[in-house]
């Protein structure tokens, strides 16, 4: 029997009258790269906005591992273990690299401090931050960034911080993690990079992929399910092959 971390029951929201997602149910393995495709206006980032707390659903549920999250804050989400990237890049530019992605690593009881410690800078708060620099650069050398640790992350080439994105939100320590267009402006190398660093991603640390992408080529080199949605519905749940070959799916993308 499968054993599904993420699973969602007739997941909707309304915006007044508008339907922007309805119906959504979606299961999940663990261990998974599991792709949410469609056209633009689907609602696929409505989605990942229900599932991390950005929005409350109007209709329905979803759960991590068996646990109910619908009405939790987005940081609650967080901590339970769904962290997330977004269709545009949203790094603290002013900061170093390394320390944007220590800013993950607060999330993690280990590295945690009391204000005291911190106000007055006692050892505890001096062997935190050892700790946390140390494990950042850890993170950073899975995606190739070690040597720019110290750079400013504004500084960094699009392919890059799309990199140094996902690098934060897995020093959070997700158990599922949703990347929203990853390859979205990368050039193919970058792209075939990245999903080698995808799977690395899930293979050592053993977390579950749900993807939006666009490149379908992508989709197809990571995935082996997808959820097809249009207009907020599901379309279709089926392997790629299966999805790519599926009449509706065509016509949702490219019209009769």
């Amino acid at each position: 029997m499968a054993e599904y971390i993420l699973e969602t029951k007739n997941l909707g929201i309304s915006f007044g009258g508008l339907k922007a997602a309805q119906n959504v149910n979606i299961s999940i393995e663990k261990g998974e790269i599991y792709g949410l495709i469609g056209p633009n206006g689907a609602g696929k980032t409505t989605i990942f906005n229900l599932l991390t707390g950005v929005y409350k659903p109007t209709t329905g549920t979803f759960c991590l591992n068996g646990e109910e999250l619908v009405g939790l804050s987005e940081q609650a989400i967080n901590r339970k273990g769904i962290a997330r990237t977004f269709q545009n890049i949203r790094l603290f530019n002013n900061m170093s690299v390394i320390r944007n992605v220590m800013v993950g690593l607060h999330n993690n009881p280990e590295f945690k401090c009391t204000p005291f410690e911190s106000m007055f800078r006692l050892g505890r708060h001096f062997a935190s931050e050892k700790a946390m620099r140390e494990r950042a650069k850890e993170i950073l050398r899975i995606f190739d960034l070690e040597e720019e640790r110290n750079n400013l992350a504004c500084n960094l080439p699009y392919g890059k911080q799309r990199k140094l994105e996902i690098a934060r939100a897995l020093a959070t320590s997700p158990k599922l993690l949703l990347l929203d267009e990853p390859a979205a402006g990368m050039n193919p190398n970058e792209t075939a990079e990245l999903m080698d660093t995808v799977r690395l991603i899930r293979d050592k640390f053993d977390v579950t992929v749900l993807l939006i992408e666009h490149d379908l080529k992508f989709v197809v080199g990571l995935c082996n399910r997808v959820t097809v949605l249009n207009f907020g519905t599901v379309l279709a749940q089926e392997t790629v092959t299966e999805a790519l070959n599926n009449p509706a799916v065509i016509e949702a993308y490219i019209g009769k």
